[in-house]
């Protein structure tokens, strides 16, 4: 047994000369998890049809066949066709692009936009602190999908507005959970140690500070992604943001509302890739949670 000896008559276990693990040791730990597994399966099954759309879908997602109207589900649509004689198989596959993109997008705004306040209040401290704080608090007050709406209708509705208003509203999370972060790892030996060395705000922010902060918000956007795709949908259910003939499936399932007592697959199909889509998320945030530690440091 290999052991290291600080001091007199101490000895160090050699599990705790174990390093830090690094962000390629992750993937293959989320892979043993079963959540993480199957979240990654999910979310990588519908990457990939998002990806091969053009080449997967049986048909052009805009065509109309008024003879092929609210067709069931048979070998020729196997999906049926919505109240235009469209494929719903080649709609849905094509919706999984803009909620993916969607989701996607309103999370990158909300990191980055939270990324830069909760770094300058936690590290700034201070007067800017209290305010940067302030202007967060007041965004919380209100709730998220109201203000969102309201931004979304000032803006005009498109599925563009949408994700800019949502991701306008996600930010306040985000920035909270990095000033914490923020302010912890500020507090400790090595960031001192820095500061001591001659070392200025702009070199131990990024490289100290955000570096050690990352983990738990890499965890928080897995999750979130679920949420966005699902608040995006709901934008778009009530007209503000995609808009027909959008395959989107948000506003596919607007427009079957009227339909689902008779046309069942009209509104089953996208809601169901919207929950597996959601599904997904969850269980790879699920699995990330076990595997990336909120408060070790990452090399």
């Amino acid at each position: 047994m290999i052991s290291s000896r600080v001091g007199e008559g101490q000895l160090v276990p050699p599990h705790d000369l174990t390093p830090a693990p690094t962000w390629t040791d992750y993937p293959r730990k989320l892979l043993r998890t079963r959540t993480g597994a199957a979240g990654a399966a999910i979310v990588g099954f519908l990457v990939l049809v998002a990806v091969l759309a053009p080449v997967i879908a049986p048909d052009n997602p805009m065509a109309v066949s008024p003879a092929a109207r609210l067709a069931a589900p048979s070998a020729r649509h196997l999906f049926g066709t919505d109240d235009l004689g469209r494929d719903l198989l080649s709609r849905v596959i094509y919706g999984s692009r803009y909620s993916l993109a969607g989701g996607v997008s309103i999370v990158l705004i909300g990191t980055l936009v939270g990324l830069v306040v909760g770094l300058i209040a936690g590290y700034a401290g201070g007067w800017l602190d209290e305010a940067l704080m302030r202007v967060t608090d007041v965004f919380l007050a209100f709730p998220s999908l109201i203000l969102a709406m309201a931004v979304a209708a000032a803006l005009g509705p498109s599925l563009v507005n949408a994700v800019i208003a949502i991701g306008a509203v996600w930010w306040p999370w985000y920035a909270r959970l990095v000033r914490g972060q923020t302010l912890r790892i500020r507090s400790q030996p090595f960031i001192a140690a820095a500061v001591v060395s001659g070392a200025r705000g702009r070199h131990i922010v990024p490289n100290h500070i955000l570096r050690n902060a990352i983990s738990p918000v890499i965890v928080q956007m897995s999750l979130d992604v679920g949420y966005a795709i699902l608040t995006l949908a709901g934008l778009s259910f009530i007209g503000l943001g995609a808009q027909p003939p959008t395959p989107e499936w948000g506003s596919m399932i607007s427009v079957g509302r009227d339909y689902y007592l008779s046309q069942w697959w009209f509104v089953t199909f996208p809601g169901l890739a919207l929950l597996l889509m959601v599904t997904g998320f969850i269980l790879l945030s699920d699995g990330l949670l076990t595997v990336v530690p909120s408060s070790r440091g990452i090399t």
